[in-house]
């Protein structure tokens, strides 16, 4: 199979993350197949989809007829059955391994031999959830960034048995799609979330420690170091969750005590407060404005 083949690409997961790739892979012309627990969340994820998209020929980005053959490229996926003929299936589940490995168990009888499966995980082992497959030398890491498709870069991880046709079919597919690559060794949390989470966790420990208050601590970021968002205003617009599982993959992965999850964060997640998604995180969202909630 050439790299050329790749024409159906299997998503699973309707949600930010998985909504996002099916975006960007209609609008570089793949079919697709989008699938989640359930036709509710599927047609919010499509919903979404929708609504970004015609924000993007309101801001001229693409045309009308665009974003029409990329509406209609995209197709509901109820039962792993329906992602039977993909080439390529990306799996963009909660950032959690049983539930991942789950996935990938169903989801494997279904493909035909040649699929190619790639997880968005943004931290767990790719050569993990690569061995809970039939499949391994067709396995890979396609870790695209949030919100898919406004951020330029995906990072490509091979597991330690990905073959090199696997991973130059998946560079051609991220090409197609106007991402630039960035080349990661399978180590936890790969580039990105490696150097930006400690720097957000930190940023909480800042918060714990009473250094600075919340907008203080995000003022300083964005005008002291040019940061686009604050620390915390990114981490509740991540999810203060998968923040969290990101560092406990850190700290389990690599036994340093610097990966330590603040104990201010584990807080905020227990209580349910995870950012945006549930209105409330280190900013509280149900006003007019964000309001710091310390």
């Amino acid at each position: 199979m050439s790299s050329a083949e790749i024409r159906t690409v299997g998503v699973i997961g309707a949600g930010q993350m998985g909504n996002g790739i099916a975006h960007v892979s209609a609008l570089a012309g793949f079919e697709v197949r989008l699938n989640d627990l359930s036709q509710d969340r599927i047609d919010s994820g499509l919903a979404t989809i929708h609504g970004n998209m015609a924000r993007q020929v309101a801001s001229g980005r693409i045309s009308e007829e665009e974003r029409k053959a990329a509406a209609s490229r995209i197709h509901p996926a109820v039962g792993m059955e329906a992602l039977a003929e993909c080439d390529l299936v990306i799996e963009s589940a909660v950032e959690n391994e049983p539930i991942k490995r789950e996935i990938l168990k169903n989801l494997c009888p279904v493909l035909k031999p040649e699929a190619i499966i790639a997880t968005n995980t943004s931290s767990i082992s790719i050569t993990r959830l690569a061995a809970s497959t039939d499949r391994p030398e067709r396995f890979i890491g396609i870790h695209f960034m949030n919100p898919v498709p406004v951020m330029e870069l995906v990072e490509l991880i091979r597991g330690i048995a990905t073959e090199d046709l696997t991973f130059e079919q998946s560079r051609t597919y991220v090409a197609k799609l106007g991402k630039t690559i960035a080349v990661a060794e399978d180590f936890p949390a790969f580039i990105v979330n490696r150097i930006l989470l400690p720097m957000i966790n930190e940023a909480v420990y800042t918060l714990y420690e009473g250094v600075g208050s919340v907008e203080a601590i995000d003022t300083a970021m964005r005008l002291g170091a040019r940061h686009p968002m604050g620390p915390l205003e990114l981490a509740d617009f991540i999810g203060l969750d998968t923040c969290l599982s990101v560092m406990q993959v850190l700290y389990e992965g690599l036994a340093d005590s610097k990966y330590r999850p603040c104990p201010l964060l584990v807080k905020y997640v227990e209580a349910g407060w995870l950012g945006r998604k549930t209105q409330r995180g280190f900013y509280d969202y149900r006003g007019e404005k964000p309001m710091p909630t310390r």
